[in-house]
């Protein structure tokens, strides 16, 4: 399986514990953006950057280089963005018929490790979400199992092939709960964390056309 060639068991362990959402002073300073062309876009409650990238047809890459937003950051409501290359300001909306193509959370716990922090020689290709022993991990979004059973350096893995070129991977597993070419609904159980070496957590990807992206990114 190509995707399965690309994960070469990059996977980051637990570090220094970090809060969820890093968090932003009321007083925003305002990124130089590289180019004059483009509009400040002040974000709404729910708003993802990958939504806004799709909302003005641009890349999640450019405004993050243009924002300068670092690995460990989500957005957050209120905060000004500056989308490179806009030349009107748009409402970024949720028809109900595509909120389904929208990430969320496998599950909520402290960020011990974030994207691309280096282990060693090597980069964490996702991020590690510290769990207890047995909670639930749900899908981020609805899919199909390309793969469950065990994955060298990840453990009991859970791939999950999306829409748009994505794919989501879960390690770290104690349990798996879905099989093999299963459809699986959004936010819906597809195993439980497992403990490795006495620490338990969630290795979460995201990865479009077989490249890794920032789940912070992605994930409201």
């Amino acid at each position: 399986m190509l995707f399965l060639s690309i994960l070469t068991g990059c996977v980051g362990r637990p570090v220094g514990e970090e809060i969820l959402n890093p968090t932003t002073t009321t007083t925003q300073q305002l990124p130089e953006p590289e180019s004059s062309i483009g509009v400040y876009h002040k974000v709404n409650k729910g708003e993802t950057l990958w939504r806004i990238a799709k909302t003005y047809d641009v890349s999640v890459g450019d405004i993050v280089s243009s924002n300068n937003i670092p690995n460990v950051a989500q957005i957050e409501k209120n905060q000004l963005i500056f989308i490179p290359g806009a030349t009107a300001i748009r409402k970024v909306a949720i028809e109900p018929d595509e909120s389904d193509s929208d990430f969320v959370w496998p599950a909520k716990g402290q960020i011990i490790s974030y994207y691309q922090e280096r282990k060693g020689k090597m980069l964490n290709q996702g991020i590690d979400i510290k769990l207890s022993p047995g909670t639930l991990v749900k899908s981020s979004r609805s899919g199909r199992v390309v793969f469950a059973d065990d994955l060298t350096g990840y453990g009991k893995t859970v791939i999950l092939e999306h829409s748009g070129g994505f794919h989501t991977v879960y390690a770290q597993n104690g349990e798996l709960l879905v099989k093999l070419d299963e459809y699986v609904p959004k936010d819906n159980p597809i195993a439980r964390v497992g403990n490795n070496n006495n620490q338990s957590y969630l290795h979460f990807q995201i990865r479009k056309n077989g490249i890794e992206n920032n789940p912070l990114y992605f994930l409201p």
